[in-house]
C-alpha cells in the first residue's frame, strides 16, 4: 500500500502513531484503547459500512498497515513512554531550528499562532480533525498528515518553553506548497516566573496537587514536562511512578519509582512513593513491617514511643 505522507513528523522517517489514531501526544492507555476500538469498528471487514470492493480493501489495508501497528505500539506502556521521549528530543531540536520548519496546513498554522494558550488550542484542533478522520477514506491520509503537523508544532511549543520569551520564525505555506511566506510565531514560555519558584518546582507542585485530587492524568502531563527540563530528577520519577500506580499501571510505576530509588534512596518523597509501590507489589511484607514497627515501639515505651522511636524512624526500602 502506498504511503503518501511526508508532512509533520513523517518527514523525519518516523511513523506518527498518535496522528494515526487521532489522539494527543499526552494520551494514556484507556483513551488510546477507546479510540482504537472506534476506528477498528469502522474499518474491520465484519463491521465496516463501506460497500464498494475498492473501499473495503482500502479500509482493510488502513487497519492492517497503519491502525493496528499504531495501537500495538502505543498500548504498551514502555514503548509508548519511549516513543514520547523520542518525540521530546525531536521537539527540542525543532524548537532550536524553528526557522527551517515548513508548516503547510491551516490547523497547524493556527496552533503556531496561538502559543499563549497553545495547550487548549491543541486539544480543540486535534478533536476537530480526529472526529471524521476515518469517515471518508479518500481524505484519511490528509487528516493524518494534518494531525502530524499539529503534533510537530505542539512539540516545538512545548519543548521551547525552557527558553526565555522569544519570537521565532517558521515558514508557513499559503496554499501553494512551493511558495512559503515567513511569518512570526510567538513561542512563549507557559510559566514566566512572577515569583522565585522555578519552572521545575512549579511542575512538581502542580503534579503533587493533581495527585492529591486523584487526577493522575494531569499529574502525568505536568511531570513529563518537568522531566524534559531535568530528565534524571528523582522526585519527578517518584511522583510519576505514583501517578502510574493510581492508574493501576504497575509496570510503569515500578520503572520510575525504582529509578528514583536508585538515585535518591533517602529522599522523603522517594521513600513515600516506594512504600506505596511496596504495598501493592507485596502487601504481606508491608503488613509484617508495620507489625515489627509496632512491637519495637511497644518494647521501647516511655518518652521515645511518643515519637515512634528516634532511631527507627527511617523507612526501609
Amino acid at each position: 500500500m502506498p504511503f503518501p505522507i511526508s508532512q509533520g513528523l513523517f518527514q523525519f522517517d518516523l511513523i506518527d502513531h498518535f496522528a494515526v489514531l487521532g489522539v494527543s501526544i499526552d494520551a494514556e492507555h484507556e483513551e488510546i484503547r477507546e479510540r482504537y476500538l472506534k476506528i477498528a469498528y469502522k474499518l474491520h471487514p465484519d463491521t465496516c459500512r463501506i460497500h464498494t470492493p475498492a473501499e473495503r480493501e482500502q479500509a482493510n489495508q488502513l487497519l492492517a498497515k497503519l491502525v493496528n501497528p499504531a495501537y500495538e505500539h502505543l498500548s504498551r506502556d514502555l514503548s509508548r513512554e519511549e516513543f514520547r521521549l523520542i518525540l521530546a528530543q525531536m521537539g527540542k531540536a525543532m524548537a532550536r531550528d524553528a526557522g527551517k520548519i515548513t508548516i503547510s496546513s491551516e490547523p497547524a498554522r493556527k496552533l503556531a499562532q496561538s502559543s499563549a494558550n497553545y495547550e487548549l488550542a491543541y486539544q480543540k484542533i486535534l478533536q476537530s480533525l480526529a472526529i471524521n478522520q476515518y469517515t471518508a477514506l479518500e481524505n484519511t491520509y490528509q487528516k493524518i498528515a494534518q494531525l502530524s503537523e499539529l503534533n510537530l508544532v505542539y512539540l516545538m511549543l512545548t519543548e521551547g518553553q525552557g527558553n526565555k520569551k522569544t519570537t521565532r520564525k517558521v515558514f508557513i505555506s499559503q496554499g501553494n506548497p512551493n511558495q512559503s511566506e515567513l511569518v512570526g510565531a510567538t513561542f512563549i514560555t507557559a510559566a514566566e516566573a512572577k515569583a522565585k519558584e522555578s519552572p521545575l518546582e512549579a511542575y512538581i507542585r502542580r503534579a503533587q496537587a493533581s495527585l492529591d485530587q486523584n487526577n493522575p492524568a494531569q499529574a502525568l502531563r505536568e511531570l513529563r514536562d518537568a522531566l524534559r527540563q531535568e530528565p534524571d530528577n528523582s522526585i519527578c520519577h517518584a511522583l510519576l511512578g505514583l501517578a502510574y500506580l493510581q492508574q493501576n499501571q504497575l509496570s510503569m510505576a515500578r520503572v520510575h519509582i525504582n529509578r528514583a530509588w536508585q538515585v535518591s534512596p533517602k529522599d522523603a518523597t522517594v521513600i513515600r512513593c516506594k512504600r506505596e509501590l511496596d504495598k501493592v507489589v507485596n502487601p504481606n511484607v508491608e503488613m509484617e513491617d508495620q507489625k515489627g514497627q509496632k512491637k519495637e515501639g511497644d518494647r521501647k515505651g516511655g518518652f521515645w514511643s511518643l515519637f515512634g522511636g528516634k532511631k527507627n524512624n527511617q523507612l526501609k526500602p
